[in-house]
């Protein structure tokens, strides 16, 4: 290995440090796993109150971009990471210039632009045949009356800070175009072809500063407005083909972006059979939760060794999973406004469940507050685990 990456042994004495951007839920599960493996975390956080920080061994109270705050987490963190894509990109480059850094400025600030994602995602393609859905660039309202007809209907996107549905409007003419993007606020956006989808599946890699480079088994995903429902692996509609295509792809994108850490990928599979690249997230993503409890190593361990420029690890699944994403509303009963506890006693006793609640104190509708994973010996066995905890937490299968 290159003299620049020598792995970062876990020690208690002086303890080796690593560092998060972000106190969300990923950051904290990451902060489990690389405490399971013997080191410190350090979170930078603006909110106090937060799910890493609770978590963590230290807690850095301050902007993204406090440059003292970002100094003295590069001062004791041998590495850092982020938790979510939209960290400013100067901060990481203010931090690399301190510390080692994985994924870089350069690799998430492609994934915080729609426009520069889908430019490379197409030069990818060249390589591995799978292209992102046709799109026409809207940065004013001229760019409007160059859209093709071709391309409706279809989806503005804004170019950033779009997820979970956020940013995103369906469109059938260059009149509803107009009407979308005056809405959006004239923020830059991207209209894509609206395409036969048949179902969607994420692929979760990740790659080593030595090139080392791994991909878990294909997770397929379902959406409720916007936001991931459930994601089961092996996925019941993916064909060995469309898994194989999937990961080369995913491959390709990650070795091409020069990546160093865990990225997830959200490929489309039309009803044609066809393979199209979505979007990727620098980052461990909540279609792979499932790694956590079904596969040799989670996603979040997996970042851990990465930053620490340690070997991958092993990413066989050991067990079929079923992940149910928990939001807020099943805090609230029949339409009431008061918040109650849900019966977890009762999904704990349901055969392989494992629950994981983020630590917020706060439910509120639509926003994520944990999940809860089945593994079992069969597929069936998973579903029929989920199924039980739809009925038990009010949530319509």
């Amino acid at each position: 290995m290159n003299d620049k990456f020598q792995p970062l042994l876990p020690s208690a004495a002086p303890a080796t440090w690593l560092g998060v951007m972000g106190g969300g839920q990923l950051g904290r599960m990451f902060v489990h796993a690389a405490q399971k493996m013997g080191f410190k975390v350090a979170v930078l956080e603006p909110a106090r109150d937060c799910p890493a920080g609770d978590a963590a061994d230290h807690l850095l109270c301050a902007g993204y971009d406090d440059e003292a705050a970002l100094a003295e987490l590069a001062l004791q963190c041998r590495a850092v990471t982020t938790e979510f894509e939209n960290v400013p990109a100067r901060s990481l480059s203010f931090l690399a210039e301190r510390t080692f850094v994985a994924p870089s400025a350069s690799c998430v600030s492609v994934a915080q632009d729609r426009i520069e994602e889908k430019r490379f995602f197409t030069q990818c393609g060249q390589a591995s045949g799978v292209l992102p859905a046709p799109y026409h660039v809207i940065a004013s309202e001229q760019d409007i009356d160059a859209v093709p007809d071709a391309l409706f209907p279809g989806i503005l996107k804004t170019v950033r800070m779009g997820y979970d549905g956020k940013g995103q409007v369906r469109v059938r003419s260059k009149d509803e175009v107009r009407q979308a993007f005056a809405a959006l606020k004239g923020v830059a956006c991207v209209l894509e072809k609206m395409l036969p989808l048949a179902y969607e599946v994420s692929v979760l890699t990740a790659r080593g500063a030595d090139g080392e480079s791994v991909v878990y088994p294909i997770a397929e995903n379902v959406h409720r407005d916007g936001i991931l429902f459930t994601t089961t692996v092996p996925g019941p509609n993916v064909s060995a083909e469309s898994a194989a295509k999937a990961q080369h792809a995913a491959l390709e994108i990650i070795a091409a972006l020069g990546y160093v850490g865990v990225l997830c990928i959200e490929f489309f599979v039309l009803q044609d059979g066809s393979l199209v690249v979505n979007e990727m997230a620098p980052r461990p993503h909540n279609s792979g939760h499932f790694t956590i409890d079904a596969c040799v190593t989670s996603q979040f361990a997996q970042q851990a060794r990465a930053m620490a420029m340690l070997p991958l690890g092993d990413v066989r699944q050991h067990s079929p999973a079923v992940m149910l994403n928990i939001l807020g509303d099943v805090w609230f009963e029949n339409g009431s406004d008061q918040p109650r506890e849900p019966a977890w006693d009762q999904v704990l006793a349901l055969p392989g469940a494992n629950l994981h609640l983020y630590g917020k104190d706060d439910p509120r509708r639509g926003r994520k507050m944990g999940h809860v994973t089945f593994v079992a010996p069969t597929l069936e066995a998973a579903q029929a685990g989920l199924q039980a905890a739809c009925r038990i937490l009010g949530i319509a299968p």
